[in-house]
């Protein structure tokens, strides 16, 4: 347990977080919020104040994970007042926080405040309100813009990489997904907010920007003179900013991949050659029952188009197995798209039940050891095929974004174009600089290189 806090030293925040890159910029602005509050960042929360818990609700038993933690902070809470400390402050954040907001505080009274993935900017007022006795202590808010506009502009940058959030909300409504529920119908930021944002980000040594929204290359923010903008001409915009060198974004849907998306892929270089384009499954039976409103043949025409345009790009995706009433052969329709896509990455899932979806109602709910099975397999094929683009790396020289020092003396970690981890040695000094390496040899999970001649 930590020592006793000296007269005067700040307060101290933990915020642990679940999920997705959202979440992420989530946690970095809800510190941001909190900063001018007089509150320092701790590494655990048996050293902070305040415990933040921002959460995800994709998963099943999200929800039960958070109340495990959450019976943990108590304890932790019960032992620091013990030892003399005030009282600290427990929150729950996130997308479980919107979809189960009274039933936390009603499950687990030590909870002091719950606020939604919109709400996060009344973090202060809430804070305010739990000193006076409790007060309103539950904000669940839709209104995505005030978050916003209320957000301090001054952020803090810890390396050379930020995400960037550009829309929220989601108008697809898959079956299995809860996301329209918790984060809202589709809202896009305006394009000068971003820019300003980025262009400040970029004086602070951050070269690269990901891109983020829940439906992201649906993005139609309003321009400097009102009219919406696409993504593709955001992505133009922001590559003519000083010291912004790449840009990256996700999660998309295949449906809103435009033609001048595609078109900017070959045109800027910024744009790295990385897409994260979820197509689910490979029938077009499941398809229809997960609402994805569009086929395995128009998704795999739509990457020979992207790859027309960028011959090297690498391609990302998002599976899910055992939704209801999937069968053997829909199950071999995935695995054949996947064979004719070829992944560099990808993430895969066992579908899990989300009350309050369509899907969750659904007859035919395929049994757990079957959909293990099931996900076990296409796992093998995909992680073949990882292992495989990055072998296929071996000999290329590739422009490394350092990022963060390695395990080894001198060692340093950084991005390749491809979004793969990249491990030189005698590189400690190019942290936040992109710089030319070639690739010695691909691993199931990186990549491992070394400097040019000119660099090393």
């Amino acid at each position: 347990m930590s020592e006793t806090r000296v007269q005067g030293q700040p307060k101290r925040l933990f915020i642990k977080t679940y999920g997705c890159q959202m979440n992420v910029y989530d946690s970095e602005r809800m510190a941001d919020v909190l900063r001018p509050l007089g509150y320092a960042t701790a590494d655990r929360p048996e050293d902070a104040d305040f415990v933040i818990l921002n959460t995800c609700h994709i998963r099943e038993k999200a929800a039960e994970k958070v109340y495990s933690e959450l019976g943990r902070l108590k304890a932790i809470r019960a032992e620091r007042e013990a030892q003399g400390f005030p009282r600290s402050t427990i929150a729950v954040a996130g997308c479980v926080a919107q979809a189960e907001g009274e039933q936390i505080m009603l499950r687990q009274p030590a909870v002091d405040m719950v606020v939604g993935p919109q709400a996060y900017h009344q973090l202060p007022e809430l804070l305010a309100r739990a000193a006076r006795s409790r007060g309103e202590r539950l904000a669940a808010d839709f209104a995505a813009d005030e978050k916003f506009d209320a957000l301090p502009a001054e952020r803090a940058v810890s390396g050379p990489t930020a995400f960037l959030t550009v829309q929220e909300g989601c108008d697809k409504f898959c079956s299995f997904c809860v996301v329209p529920y918790t984060r809202g119908a589709e809202w896009s930021r305006p394009a000068q907010t971003i820019l300003d944002e980025a262009r400040a980000l970029a004086a602070k040594g951050v070269r690269e920007v990901t891109l983020l929204g829940q439906n992201v290359n649906a993005y139609d923010g309003a321009g400097p003179d009102g009219a919406p903008w696409t993504l593709a001409r955001l992505a133009r915009a922001l590559a003519g900013i000083e010291g912004l060198d790449r840009i990256r974004y996700t999660t998309s849907h295949p449906n809103d991949m435009s033609d001048d998306l595609i078109a900017a892929h070959a045109e800027l270089d910024a744009l790295m050659p990385y897409l994260h384009l979820p197509v689910q499954a490979g029938s077009d039976r499941i398809l229809r029952a997960m609402n994805r409103k569009h086929t395995a043949e128009i998704y795999i025409r739509l990457i020979e188009r992207i790859r027309a345009a960028r011959p090297d790009m690498a391609i990302s995706g998002d599976f899910i197995v055992g939704f209801p009433g999937e069968t053997e052969k829909d199950f071999e329709d995935t695995l054949s798209l996947v064979r004719e896509v070829g992944y560099a990455s990808a993430f895969s899932f066992r579908y899990s039940k989300r009350p309050g979806t369509p899907a969750a109602a659904m007859p035919q709910q395929v049994a757990d050891e079957v959909a293990e099975d099931r996900l076990h397999r296409l796992q093998a094929l995909l992680f073949e095929q990882q292992a495989a683009f990055n072998a296929a790396q071996a000999g290329r020289t590739l422009n490394v974004l350092f990022e963060k020092p390695g395990r080894h003396r001198e060692q340093a970690i950084g991005r390749s174009p491809y979004l793969q981890s990249v491990h030189v040695e005698d590189a400690r000094n190019l942290m936040g600089r992109i710089v030319p390496v070639r690739i010695t040899s691909g691993q199931q999970n990186s990549l491992t290189g070394e400097l040019v001649r000119e660099y090393a």
